[in-house]
């Protein structure tokens, strides 16, 4: 991959989620994003990123622009591809609604996420031993 191809379309990169809680052990990985936005916030630019149902992404520049792609979630992280380029981070807990949370990319970029809005995640039935 050549780095920071994704990253040089969002204005740097795009850094998504840290662990959040481990309430979530019920939680199934991108389910509290599906239809949901998440601002991304890199070198002082703000990004909003849509993920849409079936793996369909949306990232709308500070100017309007429309740039389409894919998402997934698998394997501790989340990934966006845009073009030719693809980027992952760390994803091993759900987001939460006005959250921030800053990762470092697959691209060694480092941004800040604070999700607009997340779908809700079931909770775990009882305490882990």
């Amino acid at each position: 991959m050549r780095k920071g191809v994704v990253a040089s379309l969002f204005y740097g990169a795009v850094l998504l989620g840290a662990p959040l809680t481990a309430a979530y052990s019920q939680w199934t990985p991108g389910s509290e994003l599906v239809g949901q936005s998440v601002q991304v916030e890199t070198n002082g630019v703000v990004n909003t990123v849509y993920f849409d149902p079936g793996g369909a992404a949306r990232v709308i520049t500070p100017a309007g622009n429309v740039v389409q792609g894919n998402w997934t979630a698998a394997g501790g992280q989340l990934c966006l591809q845009t073009g030719t380029g693809r980027e992952c981070w760390p994803y091993n807990a759900a987001f939460r609604a006005g959250q921030q949370v800053t990762l470092v990319s697959s691209c060694q970029v480092a941004s800040r996420w604070t999700p607009l809005s997340t779908n809700p995640v079931q909770a775990s039935g009882g305490e882990r031993g």
